[in-house]
Formats: structure tokens, sequence, C-alpha cells
């Protein structure tokens, strides 16, 4: 009898142990990648006084660095609404011009912090985020850069199909001096609608 006790209670501290580790790294995944949504240069910061119903609404896609998930993708756009939970619901779109069809991605973007500061973090994959912050923003809220969570993810949007130049070139100055290769960047295409 006695080992047979002996026994249960040995595996219960087991399964205690299991589960505590299990909690801790679970816990530690989290963190990370929640850290991981944030721009990763300490001299980059997104957007203060940032207010989220002014950027709701369509933005085209002016520039952006060759993604996998934008592979042969023109007329690329972004369309921004908020939902019930304060979550903010994300309409990608664009024109895949290799397969002549168009392709569609909703996800989800939630603040990081206070909604008065334009860091996100944005999934189209379930539980997966990945960075959004937006860096600059002019003051009509008509042209934005946007910076993913290293230099390996920048766009430049607009509300209109062109991006002013004097805009364009502020934004790519601040890239070059934020670590970004602008040189890569893709130049997309709105000709159809």
């Amino acid at each position: 009898m006695k080992s047979f006790y002996g026994h249960k209670i040995c595996s219960a501290i087991i399964m205690k142990k299991k589960f505590l580790y299990l909690s801790l790294g679970t816990a530690a995944i989290s963190l990370l990648l929640l850290q991981s949504c944030a721009v990763k240069s300490k001299n980059v910061i997104a957007v203060k006084n940032f207010n989220s119903q002014k950027y709701l609404g369509k933005w085209y896609e002016i520039a952006r660095f060759d993604y996998a998930f934008e592979k042969n993708m023109d007329n690329t756009t972004a369309e921004y609404d908020l939902n019930t939970d304060g979550s903010i619901k994300v309409i990608n779109k664009g024109f895949n011009y290799k397969k002549n069809k168009w392709s569609t991605a909703q996800g989800k973007a939630k603040f990081i912090g206070a909604k008065t500061e334009a860091k996100l973090k944005v999934s189209f994959f379930g539980p997966f985020y990945g960075g959004y912050n937006v860096v600059s923003i002019d003051e009509d809220y008509q042209n934005a850069l946007i910076y993913g969570s290293s230099t390996k993810y920048i766009w430049l949007l607009s509300r209109n199909q062109k991006m002013d130049s004097k805009t364009q070139e502020a934004f790519l100055e601040k890239a070059k001096r934020d670590g970004y290769d602008t040189g890569k960047l893709i130049w997309v295409k709105h000709d159809k609608n």
C-alpha cells in the first residue's frame, strides 16, 4: 500500500512540474512573439498621437519589398475597418499578374500598447502576428510609411494611386536613415479597377 500511495504522490509532483514548465515555456514564447512585433531599431519609433479613426479606410500600396505573400502582385490595396472588439479588420487585395486573378486576404490588427501609438501587431494566420508600425504619416492621413518588425519589412502607402514626389522622397530618406535598403523596393502598378 505504501508504495502505491508513494507512486501516486510522485506522479502528482511530476505532473505539477511538467505543467509549471509548460506554462513558463508558453509564457516565454508569447512574450517573445509580442516583443518581435515591435520595431527593433532603437532610433525608430512609431507615430505618437495616432488617430486610428483617421487611419481607417482604403490605402494603395505604392512600394514594398518583394515578399512571398505578395509575389507577382500589383494593384495592391489595404482596407482598414474597426471591429466590435476594438481591433482593426484588415483586408488586403491585389492582382496576381502571373495567374491573372485577384487575391484577397483578411486579417486582424491589434495595438501593442496605447491606441494613441501606431505600434500594432497584425495576423492573417491565426495566432501568428507580425509587426505593423506606422513610423511616419502626414497630418491629413493621406500618406504613410510602415515598418514591420525588422528592416526586412517596409511599405509606402497612400490614399491615392500615386504618392507626391516630395512625400515619397522624405519617406525614402527616413527609411535609408533607419537602415532600409530602398534600392530593393518594388514600385507597385495600379492599372486595374
